[in-house]
């Protein structure tokens, strides 16, 4: 992954810094209301980072100590590692092989009456099946929390991913298709949470900083509960302004890199390619292949070659239940899961991608398979 920043994002942080007004202000302000307006939410709070997103967004609900909170262990460890953030147990889920999601029949196998919350992943940028999955919590009475990450851009049943979320957790990451260089937000339609979580993320406070320095008369502030120092400066937003200005145009060039990569790949024997499942579309955060008996080499094996031959590809995404830090959970059998971790990876793509960059990646990969 490249970001795509140029100079009016340059201009822009300048213009932050110009002002005098670096940390947390109007800047955050404008970009969580546009940013909210882009994917369908009513209200958008600010935050650090995608993982504070997740951790303010199981302290909203109340989740804590004696609870289970179902996560797909196929996911960036921050997934499941939010719900030990507050004390509550995370449970992993198996995933579909066709979009790396979670589904209804997954959950709902390690549902137990301790279950309060569902983290669900939009994993690199494919929708779940927001339609069956937020249905089958409501029948629950689970709350449903969409890790959006890597979705900005995506789309489920024709609305923009997080429309109607309860809460849904984004990442401006620089691998992600917009960036702030660091930087998260939460989304969300209930007004008195989104007031809450502001407070939360600035220790409590029950008026902002950018408050008190607007007022031509002391302000004297009080701290409601124990919050957190889980803001976004402003010339991290200043930054995000101008590239959600470019959102609509870098999804579109990605899904065209995509339909070639498709198009590329289709006569390569045993790599299965990442498509969109039936209900929506995805920004292709990430472009992933799978590869079976067929292709006759081990994943490690072909990234190694990739490399030689001068191909930036990763792994697969992460299976946390795999990870030492989670070694409890080694015994879990999520034979899905442990798959796609094993046998998939991510290649090359990014806005300025060029199409003989992209040929030399396929042709890289068919070298290895022997053709």
């Amino acid at each position: 992954m490249k970001p795509f920043l140029g100079e009016e994002e340059a201009q822009a942080a300048a213009e932050a810094v110009r002002s005098g007004w670096v940390a947390q202000g109007p800047r955050v302000a404008r970009f969580e209301e546009e940013f909210a307006r882009h994917v369908g939410a009513a209200h958008g709070v600010a935050l650090s980072s995608c993982t504070t997103a997740l951790h303010l967004a199981l302290v909203a609900l109340g989740i804590g100590p004696g609870d289970e909170v179902i996560v797909p262990s196929l996911s960036f460890i921050a997934t499941a590692n939010a719900a030990r953030y507050v004390g509550a147990t995370p449970v992993f889920a198996d995933v579909e092989e066709f979009t790396g999601n979670v589904t209804v029949d997954t959950v709902d196998a390690v549902r137990t009456l301790r279950t309060r919350a569902v983290i669900a992943v939009h994993q690199g940028g494919v929708p779940f099946d927001t339609d069956a999955l937020r249905r089958a919590c409501g029948q629950w009475d689970v709350a449903l929390v969409e890790d959006a990450a890597c979705a900005a851009g995506s789309t489920a049943y024709g609305r923009p991913v997080g429309e109607g979320a309860l809460l849904a957790a984004w990442s401006f990451h620089p691998r992600k298709v917009i960036t702030t260089g660091e930087g998260g937000a939460l989304t969300l339609d209930r007004e008195d949470w989104a007031q809450r979580l502001r407070r939360l993320r600035e220790h409590g406070m029950n008026v902002s900083a950018a408050a008190r320095h607007a007022s031509n008369q002391p302000v004297f502030e009080a701290y409601l509960e124990t919050g957190y120092n889980y803001r976004m400066t402003d010339i991290q937003a200043a930054v995000g302004l101008v590239q959600l200005g470019k959102l609509n145009a870098m999804v579109a060039r990605r899904r065209e890199l995509a339909t070639r990569y498709h198009a590329l790949l289709s006569d390569v024997d045993g790599v299965t390619t990442l498509m969109d499942p039936p209900y929506g579309q995805s920004n292709f955060q990430s472009f992933w292949v799978l590869l079976d008996q067929r292709f006759g080499r081990g994943r490690d094996e072909v990234l190694a070659e990739l490399a030689a031959a001068g191909v930036s590809a990763r792994r697969g995404i992460m299976a946390a239940h795999l990870e030492p830090a989670y070694a409890q959970s080694r015994s879990l059998r999520l034979p899905v899961t442990e798959r796609l971790t094993r046998d998939s990876l991510i290649l090359p793509l990014y806005h300025t991608l060029a199409e003989q960059e992209q040929e030399h990646v396929v042709n890289s990969l068919r070298k290895s398979v022997g053709r």
